[in-house]
């Protein structure tokens, strides 16, 4: 496993604010902006969410194509690559846009502005990694995040008004591309990892990265921080269903659509910023799991609190500012636990278990809001949280015990 040595002179971690944000806008371009164009252009609700959740596929396999940034080429290249494939997909998705009844091709270029996303993120992930000291990997997670989280508000809040400004569907796909292009120059702040010399052939380099990944996952730091990861605790994922729940607080179409966009999206921003400098002032592991307990206790408060349009722009705006905690403590957790080595592969199995709880909690979620009426499903997510807490708790002390006698022969 390679090893550099921390960097003396870190750039300041709004790099990564800026290299990440045409993740995130993409995201927004196409949940927001496209999607409410197609929407308008006769495309139906239920093709319109075809279209996300194959953008989103790709996402939750990243992994598995990560090996590829790790071995080849290197990480500013693979990020000018995936820029620009990316800023070439919302302009032909955008042109296609006023052809709603080109699916089959609309598909093609979601799936390839999908993918071209995954490499550049993957590249700012490792750059990130080896170019963060560990005292400062906090920090960093918060203003990455923040530029994830706030990237998706913004791009697609932007793309949305110039779209209504502009009825010429190229154009707002013009100005996203360029935008991403832009973003390529933040490169020149960041250094480049150095790399063993490169004598061995491809699968020599492919055994390493699984070497390199079950190295961290045997690990009592590792295993306890994909573990919490995993665990429902943090997962944000009732602002998946703040849209759907509005009418339970009497909000308007308005409301919904400002606190869920562009000051949602500020608001996470700014939590992901203050969470990240928290993570290096305390252990990051408990502080991802108190940024779990303080969403917990928003959702309580929440049912508590009269079902009101204003208390529905404040606690969800609240629950933003929290989710942007957690966000950046996924991130300074992963940081701390995974090291360097194949970092673009390493940080992608974290996300992609830290995904599964989100996915699945969302669905029980929606359940439990059959089941159990407006308040249901937020005292439903408090418990789950809790049981996250339980669990981890439980999984930590025993770990801890296991370590006394092995420390005690050493001696």
């Amino acid at each position: 496993m390679s090893r550099i040595d921390s960097p003396q002179h870190a750039p300041h971690p709004i790099v990564y604010l800026v290299l990440i944000l045409p993740f995130g806008a993409l995201t927004g371009y196409l949940s927001v902006a496209l999607a409410y164009s197609l929407a308008q252009s006769g495309m139906s609700v239920a093709r319109v969410g075809l279209l996300i959740a194959l953008y989103l596929m790709p996402q939750t396999w990243k992994f598995l194509w990560a090996p590829v940034v790790d071995t080849t080429l290197n990480r500013k290249s693979w990020y000018v690559i995936g820029a620009t494939l990316s800023a070439l997909g919302a302009v032909a998705l955008a042109v296609f846009s006023e052809h709603a009844g080109d699916l089959a091709v609309l598909c093609a270029f979601v799936l390839v502005a999908s993918v071209a996303t995954t490499f550049l993120a993957m590249s700012v992930e490792s750059l990130m990694a080896y170019d963060t000291p560990d005292a400062q990997r906090g920090r960093a997670a918060g203003w990455f995040q923040a530029g994830n989280l706030g990237g998706t508000g913004l791009g697609g809040g932007a793309a949305l008004w110039l779209s209504q400004q502009v009825p010429v569907a190229w154009v707002t796909g013009a100005a996203l591309g360029a935008c991403v292009e832009l973003c390529c120059l933040a490169l020149f702040f960041v250094a480049e990892p150095r790399h063993v010399p490169r004598v061995r052939g491809i699968g020599r380099k492919l055994i390493d990265v699984v070497q390199d990944i079950w190295q961290v996952a045997r690990s009592r730091s590792g295993y306890l921080a994909l573990l919490v990861v995993f665990l429902p605790l943090g997962t944000g994922a009732a602002s998946n269903l703040w849209s759907a729940v509005a009418d339970d607080w009497r909000a308007s179409a308005q409301t919904v659509a400002l606190v869920n966009g562009v000051i949602g999206g500020l608001a996470s921003a700014l939590g992901c910023v203050v969470g990240g400098y928290l993570c290096d002032r305390l252990n990051r592991k408990f502080a991802y799991v108190a940024y779990g307990f303080i969403q917990a206790l928003c959702v309580v408060a929440m049912a508590l609190c009269p079902h009101t349009q204003v208390a529905y722009v404040e606690f969800t705006l609240i629950y933003a500012f929290v989710n942007g905690l957690c966000y950046a403590g996924f991130s300074a957790v992963t940081l701390e636990a995974m090291g360097l080595g194949a970092a673009a592969t390493k940080y992608n199995l974290f996300a992609s278990l830290s995904n599964m709880p989100i996915a699945y909690l969302t669905a029980l979620e929606g359940w439990a809001h059959t089941q159990w009426g407006t308040n249901g499903f937020l005292y439903f997510e408090a418990a789950m949280a809790a049981a996250g807490i339980v669990v981890f708790s439980a999984v930590t002390a025993l770990s801890a015990r296991a370590i006394v006698p092995l420390s005690a022969d050493t001696l």
